[in-house]
């Protein structure tokens, strides 16, 4: 169940059997023992729940490190439109839970930097790594 499955062009989702929580939770774990740093945790349901409206469960995580995010910045200082990085926990209609992020060349295209850049190879790596570690 770790096999990451592109989705809308840009986008990878990883399944889990967990809750969205416990996914956010396990990526927070692996994200600190990968030495990133955590920013920020958006839980969307909750949001809603303020204004009246129901949502499903979803959740975003933002996050980084400067070994990896500042290289993109180099080579062009808008890769900070889209660092730091994100993921997001939801479950869909069908109960299904994913933690879902966007390819980094993806999200750097049409920008300054190489799809096959070192650090675009690197982010990709890690966000795989770590997703798939969070889900399992």
């Amino acid at each position: 169940m770790t096999a990451a499955i592109p989705a809308a062009a840009e986008l990878i989702k990883v399944p889990t059997e967990k809750t969205v929580t416990a996914a956010l939770d396990a990526l927070e774990v692996a994200l600190g023992n990968a030495g990133a740093t955590v920013f920020a945790r958006v839980d969307h349901a909750a949001g809603a729940a303020k204004v009246d409206l129901e949502l499903d469960d979803a959740q975003v995580l933002i996050f980084g490190n400067p070994k990896l995010g500042t290289p993109a910045m180099q080579a062009d200082p808008r890769a900070g439109l889209y660092l730091p990085l994100k993921a997001l926990a939801y479950k869909d209609a069908d109960g299904q839970v994913w933690i879902t992020y966007e390819d980094p060349a993806d999200m750097f295209a049409g920008l300054d930097i190489a799809a096959d850049a070192p650090f675009v190879a690197k982010m990709q790596g890690a966000l795989g790594k770590l997703t798939a570690a969070a889900a399992n």
